[in-house]
C-alpha cells in the first residue's frame, strides 16, 4: 500500500512537473518523425499478466523494397538517440505508473515473447511489478549481460524494500546525468534474448 501511494503521488508530481518538457518532446517527435509520437507495445506485468507500455517514439518507420522494417541502427536517429541518452523517451511511462501498470521501480517489463524462455528463476522477477527503473538498471543497465541483469532482477524481489527503492531512484538519477550503460556493445539496446545459449539478434 504504501509503495503504490508513492507511485501514485510521485509519477502525479512527475506528469505535472514535466509536462512542459513532455510537450516540447511530443512536437519535435510529430515534426522530425511523424506519427504516432507514442509508441506503444504490449509488455509483461506482475505474474506475466500483459499491458501496453509507453514510450516517446525514437525511430523511423523505413522500410526495404520488400516493405520489411529496416534494422533498428538504421532507424535510431540522431534526435532518438538523444532522447534515449537522456531517457527522455521513458517519460510517458509516469502514465503507466500512474494508472497502477508499473512502479517507479521494479525489474523493467521486457518484451511477451521472452516468457516462455525463462527459467524457473528468471521468471521470479515477475513476482513483484516491473518498474520505470531497477536495481538492473543501476548496476549496469544494457551494459551487461542477460543473465547479470536477471540475477539482479531476482535479487531485488527477494530483497526490495521502501529504502532500497528510494537509492535506486537516486542511483537513477546519476546515471540518467552520466548516459551510461544506454546500450549493449554492438547493439542499440539490447541484443534479443533467447534463453540460455542460444544466440541473440537485435532487440527494441
Amino acid at each position: 500500500m504504501m509503495k503504490r501511494l508513492f507511485d501514485f503521488i510521485c509519477s502525479l508530481l512527475g506528469i505535472i512537473v514535466l509536462s512542459p518538457i513532455m510537450i516540447v518532446v511530443a512536437i519535435l517527435i510529430k515534426v522530425k518523425l511523424g506519427s504516432p509520437v507514442i509508441f506503444k507495445q504490449q509488455r509483461p506485468g506482475l505474474h506475466g499478466k500483459p499491458f501496453y507500455l509507453y514510450k516517446f517514439r525514437t525511430m523511423t518507420d523505413e522500410r526495404d523494397e520488400n516493405g520489411e522494417l529496416l534494422p533498428d541502427h538504421l532507424r535510431l536517429t540522431p534526435f532518438g538517440q538523444f532522447l534515449r541518452k537522456y531517457s527522455l523517451d521513458e517519460l510517458p511511462q509516469l502514465f503507466n505508473v500512474l494508472k497502477g501498470d508499473i512502479s517507479l521501480v521494479g525489474p523493467r517489463p521486457l518484451l511477451m515473447e521472452y516468457l516462455e524462455l525463462y527459467t524457473p528463476e528468471q521468471a521470479r522477477r515477475h513476482e513483484v511489478k516491473p518498474g520505470i527503473t531497477g536495481w538492473a538498471q543501476v548496476n549496469g543497465r544494457n551494459a551487461i549481460s542477460w543473465e547479470e541483469k536477471f540475477k539482479l532482477d531476482v535479487w531485488y524481489v527477494d530483497h526490495q524494500s521502501f529504502w532500497l527503492d528510494l537509492k535506486i531512484l537516486f542511483l537513477t538519477v546519476i546515471k540518467v546525468f552520466k548516459s551510461e550503460g544506454i546500450s549493449h556493445e554492438g547493439h542499440v539496446t539490447m541484443p534479443f534474448f533467447k534463453g540460455e545459449k542460444k544466440d541473440n539478434n537485435e532487440a527494441m
